[in-house]
């Protein structure tokens, strides 16, 4: 069985640090000092790959860190192929804002597991297409009131007030949250870190 310190969650997000709480999986949380930089020439996916990479490569980096696997992960909000940060004041959320009203975009979530055991890394980005609806400059203004928009790519939280601004998604609900649930846990099986149902469990007579 997997001790609890065996793996590292490599984000000081709550919101992924609540996603791997949800289905069981034990955990340490230890972020990353990694800077999110944007290189030149990099694709949104190459972009939230890398980071991923490099957040799970720096905690597990560290020789004062116990553990074996390190997962990263990075969420971005991709706008016509602009990588939509997080807004540094209510005038940046307010922009953002109008630009995806009425539109579609992509959320784009990196992830990375770091066996620090073997020295493997998987690693890979999931797309989900997020529609807005047609928003009033009144709801704008109140939903920044709020102050959810401030520490959310692209403004807004769709596990929040925010849901209000979403008709509908094509893709992974929790990739938009922050973290692809499905593939993380598929890769941590894969990779032997932990295993969601045991064979007895899994069986069925």
């Amino acid at each position: 069985m997997t001790n609890i310190s065996d793996i590292i969650l490599a984000s000081a997000s709550p919101r992924r640090r609540e996603l791997l709480a949800r289905v069981g999986l034990e955990f340490q949380v230890i972020p990353s000092c990694t800077e999110e930089n944007i290189l030149p020439d990099e694709t949104p996916e190459q972009h939230a790959i890398r980071l991923s990479e490099e957040k799970s490569l720096e905690v597990a980096g560290r020789s004062e860190v116990v553990g074996r696997w390190f997962i990263g992960s990075d969420t971005i909000v991709v706008r016509d192929d602009v990588i939509l940060g997080k807004p540094a004041d209510a005038e940046e959320a307010a922009a953002m804002l109008r630009s995806l009203s009425g539109r579609t975009h992509r959320v784009i979530s990196g992830y990375a597991v770091h066996d620090r055991q073997t020295g493997e890394t998987r690693s890979a980005a999931v797309t989900t297409r997020v529609y807005f609806k047609q928003l009033t400059e009144a709801e704008i203004g109140e939903y920044i009131a709020t102050g959810e928009p401030f520490d959310k790519a692209g403004s807004y939280a769709i596990q929040g007030i925010g849901a209000f601004m979403v008709p509908r998604i094509e893709g992974s609900y929790t990739n938009v949250v922050g973290l692809p649930l499905c593939e993380v846990i598929a890769t941590l099986e894969e990779m032997g870190a932990w295993q969601l149902f045991t064979s007895s469990a899994a069986s069925t007579t």
